[in-house]
């Protein structure tokens, strides 16, 4: 079956935050033989290289160090760079424009860092801007991420939109070799017609990709019941859906996403469902 990711962007400023998503993403890329485009932001502006150009020279000389720890990372297992540096004073813009540039179809980065006081919340907030302008899925790793190999987790509900989520986490599982685990925290706003009928469409859908679908329906907050049943099946990838708001320019990542991404400490792919 073909690659469902075949243009991977790893987005990371290489540090200690960022060692999950450089280890997921080069994993990725050397288990489906591709290269790895990589961005590096680097926070600049005219003003502040003008007014302080030893500074700046300094920032210049720590990226070269780390271009060539990340190359050499990524070498060592097979893996081909092609890594530029992007200067900006917004290293999420600089992300989702690289992403944009190169037609990228999944980001991968880190969950948070140290910068700003946002960063003490679930999510950071560059990455949480970076998901909000995302052009496309966003992959988010935590610090000590590994590639997975237990297990895939996709929590949906009813509906087209829930059904394309199964599809892409069955594409997922298919290619790694792994099994699929459906949570659906039940709501009662849903019928139990509506609820049969989608279980029966998502354990199809998955047998077609030669899938086992195991489903869990849970009752219960739905971001405690998500993370629970990843627990109960050990997964190690959690595929999530997350729905952009061209109104006001944003993704949903509050509530439900939010909690996810932020409290798992497996991997969360969030499919840009527009």
């Amino acid at each position: 079956m073909s690659q469902l990711f075949t243009r991977l962007l790893l987005a990371t400023e290489h540090t200690e935050f960022d060692a999950g998503a450089e280890s997921v993403a080069i994993s990725m890329a050397q288990r489906c033989k591709l290269p790895l485009a990589t961005v590096l932001p680097l926070v600049s502006n005219p003003e502040y290289e003008s007014l302080a150009p030893e500074i700046a020279l300094r920032a210049e000389q720590e990226a070269a160090s780390k271009i060539a720890e990340i190359r050499a990372s990524a070498q060592a297992q097979g893996v081909t760079i092609d890594l530029r540096v992007r200067r900006g004073e917004e290293p999420y813009q600089e992300i989702v424009d690289e992403a944009r540039e190169r037609g990228s179809e999944l980001i991968i980065l880190r969950r948070r860092g140290k910068r700003g006081f946002l960063a003490n919340l679930l999510v950071g907030e560059m990455v949480s801007k970076v998901l909000a302008h995302a052009p496309c899925h966003v992959l988010f790793a935590p610090r000590e991420s590994q590639m997975w190999r237990q297990g895939v987790l996709v929590a949906a509900e009813p509906g087209p939109q829930g059904l394309r989520l199964v599809k892409t986490a069955a594409g997922v599982a298919a290619e790694c070799g792994l099994p699929l685990y459906l949570v659906y925290a039940a709501s009662g706003n849903i019928s139990v017609t509506d609820t049969k009928s989608f279980l029966a469409e998502a354990a199809a859908a998955a047998l077609q990709l030669g899938i086992n679908l195991q489903i869990d329906v849970r009752n219960g907050k739905a971001f405690t019941e998500i993370l629970a049943s990843a627990a109960k099946f050990r997964a190690d990838l959690l595929v999530i859906g997350s729905r952009n708001d061209s109104r006001i320019g944003r993704a949903m990542i509050g509530g439900v996403a939010q909690k996810v991404i932020g409290l798992s400490d497996k991997p969360v792919l969030v499919l840009n469902l527009t």
